[in-house]
């Protein structure tokens, strides 16, 4: 029996085709769109996603388009599953076809990103429809084949927040049957600025530049990648994170004590929570340093944490020569092109409005309507 919300969900990656198929599987109404066919063709074919994993069975999806006004027709809840620096444009093609009534979640937002959707969203036209972001994406999925998808874990607990964070009641009543394990945040800092992708992402891959470059040279990630060494390197950029999460009101969580929530792993350090967390065994390290660890995670959730570090005059020395490291390897000017402190709409605002703003609300790039709030 189809329940009543009734979804879209943008992006048919790994993600994608694992929350779609997801919520189809547990009779919820699924549209799915992607930019391009070649992904979604054999979607269409089959009339669903199999899944395999934690979860078997088949997801009936409803319409399967590259037309995004298709895909969002008579739905309630728009799932963005892209990678997070394609946001701004997703959010400039979802403009058009967006109702006001609608909630768009990105699955995750990293740093800042439903700042940056809702401020493309304005700009592009948009309506003033309500955005949110999880903290973190709630399935470990790979596709395994022509509408095949392996879910092997789904998180028990993803913090959400809303843009402000008031109304984030108002994204969970809409969601919480279908995908009860989303939590509340107090606002989308909280979910921004407990990012540990950011931690654990970029550092690391940099680090061990001239193992991955060695196709003759295989290693754990998480268990050799990140050395005693490494990992105080990690311990430097947690500790900018929690000092700039201090100075916005935000509860931060340490890279070691989530991995204790996470995982149940415990550690007198970060390195050694790391080498007792079973769950991260035999996960081997990216073989090319074109990967989204440095293309997704530098720019769109390092850059954007030194921007609100800077902003709170945090000093980000760690995390600051990760941004640049990354920009040279990968020959990107990722200050530059990744997402500031203007692409975020906050330029000219100080940390308070920034605070009060993310809670109460107000027109992104306008601070004056900060003062008003509350």
């Amino acid at each position: 029996m189809r329940r009543y919300t009734r979804f879209a969900v943008v992006g048919a990656g790994h993600g994608g085709q694992a929350m779609a198929g997801y919520l189809a599987h547990r009779g919820y109404h699924v549209n799915l769109f992607n930019k391009s066919a070649e992904r979604i063709d054999p979607v269409a074919a089959a009339g669903g996603v199999h899944l395999t994993g934690v979860l078997t069975g088949f997801g009936p999806l409803g319409t399967v388009t590259t037309d995004p006004a298709e895909a969002l027709r008579d739905v309630q809840v728009v799932m963005v599953v892209v990678p997070a620096n394609a946001h701004g444009a997703v959010a400039r093609q979802l403009a058009p076809h967006l109702t006001p009534e609608q909630v768009v979640i990105l699955n995750p937002g990293r740093t800042g990103g439903a700042l940056e959707f809702a401020r493309e969203l304005r700009l592009a036209g948009g309506p003033d429809c309500l955005v949110a972001e999880a903290q973190t994406f709630l399935f470990a999925s790979r596709i395994a084949g022509p509408a095949q998808v392996t879910i092997f874990g789904i998180k028990r607990r993803v913090p959400l927040a809303a843009l402000p964070g008031h109304l984030t009641r108002t994204v969970l009543d809409k969601i919480s049957r279908a995908l009860p394990q989303f939590t509340p945040a107090v606002s989308v800092l909280e979910t921004s600025l407990n990012n540990i992708g950011a931690i654990f992402h970029p550092a690391p891959t940099l680090l061990n530049a001239a193992r991955i470059e060695d196709p003759d040279s295989d290693f754990e990630y998480y268990r050799t990648g990140i050395s005693p060494s490494v990992a105080k390197v990690l311990e430097a950029m947690d500790a900018e994170r929690l000092a700039v999460a201090r100075a916005y009101g935000v509860h931060g969580l340490s890279a070691k004590d989530w991995l204790y929530r996470a995982y149940g792993a415990k550690g007198d350090n970060l390195y050694e929570a790391l080498q007792n967390n079973d769950a991260y065994k035999g996960i081997l390290a990216p073989t090319r340093l074109d990967h989204r660890y440095i293309h997704e995670d530098v720019p769109t959730s390092l850059v954007p944490m030194v921007a609100l570090g800077r902003l709170a005059g945090i000093p980000m020395p760690t995390m600051s020569s990760i941004v640049s490291l990354g920009s040279a390897v990968a020959g990107v000017d990722f200050w530059r092109t990744g997402r500031t402190l203007s692409k975020m709409g906050l330029k000219g605002w100080t940390p308070r409005e920034v605070a009060l703003w993310a809670w109460g609300g107000g027109s992104a790039g306008d601070p004056d309507d900060v003062g008003r709030v509350g």
